[in-house]
């Protein structure tokens, strides 16, 4: 059975940086995409960051330049390194696999609080 375990989160103060990471468990024979994606409260779930197997790597306009997604293949584990933190990024962060046929795994999510 495949799991996904989010860890890193916390309360960061603005301008300052955390990284999340999502350790795998199970077998996955086809990948199609690993990303992160966060909803904040009241609004709706929104993709983060997304490395699709064998391609690119899409980030969301709001996040370019500050977050970078990696994946550690013999970890079989997801990061997001989130830098200059801004209090619009407050919000739970999922990590998530997609797989061919239309079929994703979620996390538990992590929380993500930027205040002073």
């Amino acid at each position: 059975q495949v799991q996904l375990a989010e860890s890193g989160g916390g309360l960061v103060q603005p301008g300052g940086s955390l990284r999340l990471s999502c350790a795998v468990s199970g077998s996955i024979f086809s990948v199609y995409a690993r990303g992160w994606y966060r909803q904040a409260p009241g609004k709706q779930r929104e993709l983060v960051a997304r490395i699709i197997t064998g391609g690119s790597i899409n980030y969301a306009d709001s996040v370019k330049g500050r977050f970078t997604i990696s994946w550690d293949n013999v970890k079989n584990t997801l990061y997001l390194q989130m830098t200059n933190l801004k209090p619009e990024d407050t919000a739970v962060y999922f990590c998530n696999i997609d797989i061919p046929g239309g079929v994703d795994f979620w996390g538990k999510g992590s929380l993500v609080t930027v205040s002073s």
